[in-house]
């Protein structure tokens, strides 16, 4: 007997949108603000502090951040779909060719999407979907999206910026806890793009190189800038 065929796809881009925005800014810009004041011949102790301090800050707004994109995109949805809504009574004529013209794209007439104006029609809600989806490509976020979403950014950057942070919180000798930040936020940043690539389906070592080329390179950049800066 055949087994019946089971389609996998990825469903949680939104998620991972999320970890990956407060992880790369997690491991980055912690280490920056670490390595720099490094520099600055002050004590290991203020160097902690300062960035625990950095990262209690930065995973507050980095998750207010995601709450308030998340409502504002609830927010255009619902204003799409009244919008929809509102035509589909009072202009359904132009609603219907829209209809024609998307399905076109797909290969299909005129005459052989007639059937299914004819269901739209019947069926307002499913009219208003179909044009939500189709037209618009946006999909009804879930209610807990914006809540979701802080958590999940204000965590991934709250254990991202542990990670540079650690060897200084573990070690006596600033240069020493310097050398191994560097190597740990290194190594970090490969291993988060290697799973990155490996969840997605995007390619496991070339995410891990890409994602360990821009973060290498945003954290020299703002390693830089706190230098200058101290």
């Amino acid at each position: 007997m055949p087994h019946p065929h089971t389609e996998h796809h990825f469903e949680a881009s939104d998620t991972v949108r999320d970890i990956v925005i407060g992880m790369a800014d997690g491991l980055t810009v912690p280490f920056a603000l670490a390595a720099g004041i490094s520099g600055a011949a002050v004590a290991i102790e203020i160097i902690v502090t300062a960035g625990v301090a950095e990262i209690a800050a930065g995973s507050i707004a980095m998750g207010l951040g995601g709450y308030l994109a998340a409502r504002t995109q609830r927010q255009h949805y619902y204003a799409e779909r009244q919008r929809e809504e509102q035509e589909i009574r009072s202009v359904p004529h132009r609603e219907r060719k829209e209809v024609i013209d998307i399905m076109a794209q797909y290969g299909v007439s005129k005459q052989e999407c007639e059937p299914m104006l004819a269901g739209l029609e019947r069926n307002p809600t499913a009219w208003r979907n179909f044009m939500m989806r189709f037209e618009l490509g946006l999909e009804e976020p879930q209610p807990a999206a914006a809540r979701k979403s802080a958590a999940t950014i204000a965590l991934s950057y709250l254990v991202g910026g542990l990670i540079p942070l650690s060897p200084y919180m573990l070690l006596k000798s600033v240069p020493t806890a310097l050398t191994a930040s560097t190597v740990l936020t290194l190594l970090a940043l490969f291993i988060f793009g290697y799973l990155k690539g490996s969840v997605t389906g995007t390619g496991a070592l070339k995410s891990a190189l890409q994602t360990l080329l821009v973060g290498a390179l945003a954290a020299a950049a703002a390693f830089g800038i706190a230098r200058l800066i101290t």
